[in-house]
């Protein structure tokens, strides 16, 4: 239910968008106790942004997202973006060293709240326990660094349940989601 100020300025609820197949986002936490370790498939390994280029950065961000239009120009940008650390960008290395998941994790130290953005796998390597692995190994980075809380935000909607499930099956639950609305044009 909108709060009444939204629609008195004449929005109403986007049914397509905020509807079971729509594209509205579902914000998930979970508190920073009792996290498993993290466990890897032999060979793998995790990687510190720190450690690697930008380029290798961009080419494992689109290995899991291959339409995206991340640069190498954007990523030196991200990393020069408040709150961004090296030390809490995470990757997974294959034994023959190519990256195929990553994940940024975003801290504010005054919340002591952290959030995951974006967690994603290559597109050949999923289905592994790869991005399970991912997201506890960076919990455990997020706890050391301060943080008692973690975000992640994710399509919603039941049809586009992937991304969902994969934080579910780490601990995070729903705190709350996007509600969309629409202005119609009068006239």
């Amino acid at each position: 239910m909108a709060p009444p100020i939204i629609t008195e300025h004449g929005y109403v609820f986007d049914a397509d968008a905020g509807g079971d197949d729509g594209p509205w986002v579902q914000f998930n936490a979970r508190g920073l106790t009792d996290l498993p370790a993290p466990v890897l498939p032999e060979g793998f390994r995790f990687v510190s942004g720190g450690d690697i280029s930008a380029t290798e950065a961009v080419q494992a961000h689109r290995a899991a997202w291959p339409s995206s239009p991340l640069t190498e120009a954007a990523f030196d940008r991200v990393r020069r973006t408040w709150p961004y650390r090296a030390d809490l960008h995470t990757l997974i290395a294959a034994p023959d060293g190519t990256l195929v998941a990553s994940t940024i994790i975003w801290m504010d130290e005054v919340t002591r709240t952290a959030e995951f953005e974006p967690v994603g796998t290559h597109r050949e390597f999923r289905r592994r326990g790869l991005g399970t692995a991912l997201q506890l190994h960076g919990m455990h980075l997020a706890r050391a660094a301060g943080a008692t809380r973690m975000l992640a935000a994710c399509r919603g909607a039941p049809a586009h349940s992937a991304a969902r499930n994969m934080y579910y099956g780490v601990g995070f639950r729903a705190l709350t989601r996007d509600l969309p609305h629409i202005k119609v044009a009068v006239g």
